[in-house]
């Protein structure tokens, strides 16, 4: 069997890195697997470029003109309209099957998948396939219909960019032979609900983690290398852009932390936030604030997971959430709100805690919970890494992938 995965990315960003784990992963499954990508960043060498860097670039701005008529959207937003030569590279590679993961930022346009000629799955990286042309909708539910009028871009106009692209997409894609797998029972639902995959066979398969690179170790010494206090409780916190995407809930975590601190854990938290840097005006949480940046590599995660007491994924909408699944494999419990992908991955007083959607009240409560019981926490800690291992490991992921490869392909 022979797998081809299209992906804008090869290891930059959290869908990326998802894509080049079920790589790795029928790898080493013995399957041959290549990943063809927009921008390549690492060295594996079954990692090809589509094309040049700088051809690249330019198609990742062209698809950007679209958007100059809509200057005030503000959220992530691809029309995908700009033409690419991906389909003459997949054919000359010749795969059996296509797993399309995030194809947005220019590299594959709308109508290059009916050019494919294969079997194809589409594992969503986020919402982007079944809308008009955002990666999330925020509480927007036209891509049930037919979007237009589009909050995002802040459009009053049926007829706008997000109508148009929805438009090609259904022209485009309607004699598919197309199987979507999400990650998450949230995010299946949201496929299934949605005009455009409402007739498309949908299945669900966590995203995979190496379960021996995210693994526990001793929290003294992560502190000790991370320079962080050793008779503090520390919660963490932590997202490409933590701070500055609302759509990862930093402003909900701020309000429980302030609820927390008027609570009595004044003088028993603190807080460590990676994937933003130290803002020129200090937030006043309550506790003091330890800020690692961005952290680029898979040990260094391991370590920040390690160090905290606890793991707060506070998003509004998550297709996933893999700073969950690898804090659970850490062995560190984690806090989530319910109806996003992250409540798949935390079995409330099991592992972890999930809160009323939005509700930061009953997230104070989640964070007080598992901290307040060292016995229980450490129960919360062996059964994070438990589940970790039966769910998450990349070889039951890849095992998942090739039983549904193989339906796909009528193989024994």
């Amino acid at each position: 069997m022979k797998i081809l995965h299209l992906s804008s990315f090869d290891l930059s960003g959290g869908a990326a890195r998802s894509s080049y784990r079920i790589h790795q992963g029928l790898q080493a499954s013995g399957i041959t697997s290549q990943m063809l990508v927009q921008f390549k960043s690492g060295t594996d060498q079954s990692v090809i470029m589509a094309e040049g860097k700088v051809q690249a670039r330019a198609r990742s701005f062209c698809n950007g003109l679209a958007l100059k008529s809509y200057s005030q959207c503000q959220s992530m937003f691809s029309p995908q309209w700009f033409p690419d030569g991906v389909a003459a590279k997949v054919a000359r590679i010749d795969p059996d099957l296509v797993n399309l993961n995030w194809v947005c930022n220019g590299y594959l346009q709308v109508e290059t998948l009916t050019k494919l000629k294969k079997p194809l799955v589409w594992t969503l990286q986020d919402m982007w396939a079944f809308t008009g042309g955002c990666h999330y909708t925020l509480g927007c539910d036209l891509y049930k219909v037919s979007c237009g009028s589009c909050p995002q871009l802040q459009s009053d106009r049926e007829a706008d960019l997000s109508r148009s692209v929805w438009q090609r997409k259904a022209k485009a894609w309607q004699n598919l032979n197309l199987t979507v797998v999400a990650p998450s029972e949230w995010m299946a639902e949201c496929a299934r609900s949605s005009s455009l995959f409402r007739d498309v066979r949908i299945e669900v398969i966590p995203f995979g983690l190496d379960t021996n690179i995210f693994k526990p170790i001793d929290p003294r010494s992560a502190r000790e290398l991370l320079d962080l206090p050793q008779d503090k409780q520390l919660i963490l916190f932590g997202a490409i852009d933590a701070t500055g995407d609302t759509r990862k809930g930093f402003h909900l975590l701020q309000t429980a932390l302030k609820q927390l601190s008027q609570d009595g854990w004044r003088d028993r938290l603190e807080l460590v936030v990676f994937g933003s840097s130290k803002p020129e005006k200090p937030l006043d949480l309550g506790f003091p604030i330890h800020y690692l940046g961005k952290l680029q590599d898979d040990l260094s995660l391991r370590v920040a997971y390690a160090a905290a007491d606890v793991m707060i994924a506070p998003s509004i909408e998550e297709a996933f959430g893999q700073t969950a699944s690898e804090s659970l494999a850490c062995g560190t419990p984690v806090v989530v709100f319910t109806n996003t992908g992250l409540a798949d991955i935390v079995d409330r007083q099991q592992n972890g805690y999930v809160a009323d959607y939005c509700d930061t009240q009953d997230l104070a409560r989640g964070i007080a919970w598992v901290l307040e019981d060292s016995e229980r926490h450490q129960r919360l800690r062996v059964a994070a890494r438990h589940k970790a291992e039966r769910e998450y490991a990349m070889d039951v992921q890849a095992h998942r992938y090739l039983s549904l490869f193989h339906k796909i392909l009528d193989r024994p």
